[in-house]
């Protein structure tokens, strides 16, 4: 008799008149949010505003949604193309099925191409959202508690998940997906508590170096993190679990996958110290470039009519833009005074 463990919900989802509304899809909403939030906060620190990350955001979160779901599915097409697949489940995402290397690769190139349209330095946002990401992962990983699924093998532990096998979550009727029968009662690794947690730990672990470390270490540092630590805890995690995977060499792919991303992780995070920009450098730029962003839309905004000294001044602030700010500061300056000592010697002339 089983008396501690962690119980499943009895249901994943419910309806609103004709609506049915997912807890996974809920999660999901949830993450992105909270991501978005995260990212938001840190972006403003290093020069940027939250108008740049809601435009990264809506670029890079459905490409994201469908990169993960492509991976997902070449990873297990016969779940949709098998005998008994049916290729209409790959549009129904809330039964469960995205794939994070999907996510954050197709994300990471729609964000790229967002970025380098805008002038934005990606190394700076990569090390922005690599803690956001972490939370996002942690969040998301409820859904996976809302429909019993991904969990371990069978574990006396007293923090063993027990499946509800009464309710409309669609991981009661996988109960050992090996085919074996399980004993009523059974309790299982719940795998999706132990990577909710390493991710929020990592989360934390990349704040901290962050703070201590960010005169130290080069732009694009912290994402290279990201990937060890997430793809160190998924390969432990991954090799817990008895859901169905195609496996290579007696090995889950997933698993590979990861040990393959955190040794290219150690690569990148080694080149990143040797080639890569410093985050005030960058910072500096974000800062030029939000700069010329907030010029461009006061003067689209504006429905005064320009004077005859803005003119002469406008071409010079676009070539500032391209430069420091303070050099920015200092070109307008210097046009003012010449401005004003023109205006003195006019004067002058007419007297």
């Amino acid at each position: 008799m089983n008396l501690a463990y962690i119980p499943s919900p009895s249901i994943s989802q419910f309806s609103i008149g004709p609506l049915t509304i997912h807890f996974y899809a809920l999660t999901m909403l949830a993450a992105i949010v909270v991501a978005v939030w995260i990212a938001t906060v840190r972006w403003k620190k290093v020069g940027g505003i939250g108008d740049q990350i809601l435009d990264i955001a809506l670029c890079a979160v459905p490409a994201g949604i469908v990169g993960a779901r492509i991976y997902h599915i070449i990873t297990t097409p016969e779940r949709f193309f098998g005998p008994t697949g049916d290729w209409v489940d790959m549009f129904r995402i809330w039964n469960g099925g995205l794939g994070i290397w999907g996510a954050v690769v197709l994300g990471a190139l729609a964000a790229w191409v967002w970025c380098r349209h805008r002038h934005y330095p990606m190394a700076l946002l990569s090390d922005v959202i690599a803690p956001a990401l972490l939370v996002a992962q942690a969040i998301g990983r409820l859904g996976n508690w809302f429909n019993q699924e991904l969990y371990g093998a069978p574990t006396p532990l007293p923090w063993g998940l027990k499946l509800n096998v009464t309710g409309t979550a669609i991981g009661g009727s996988e109960l050992c997906y090996d085919g074996s029968s399980c004993p009523t009662g059974t309790l299982f690794q719940p795998t999706f508590l132990y990577e909710m947690i390493w991710n929020l730990i990592g989360a934390a672990l990349i704040l901290w170096i962050g703070r201590k470390a960010s005169k130290v270490l080069k732009a694009g540092s912290l994402f290279a993190i990201y990937v060890m630590w997430y793809t160190a805890g998924r390969t432990w995690i991954e090799m817990l679990r008895i859901d169905f995977a195609h496996e290579f060499l007696g090995v889950r792919i997933n698993v590979w996958v990861s040990m393959v991303c955190f040794i290219l992780g150690v690569f990148a995070f080694i080149l990143i110290q040797r080639y890569g920009k410093s985050t005030d450098l960058l910072s500096e730029k974000l800062r030029t470039v939000t700069e010329l962003e907030s010029r461009e839309q006061g003067d689209s905004t504006s429905t005064h009519s320009p004077k005859p000294s803005d003119t002469g001044t406008k071409p010079k602030a676009d070539e500032a833009a391209a430069s420091r700010i303070d050099s920015s500061e200092s070109h307008d300056s210097g046009d003012s005074q010449t401005s004003a000592k023109s205006d003195e010697t006019s004067s002058e002339k007419h007297e």
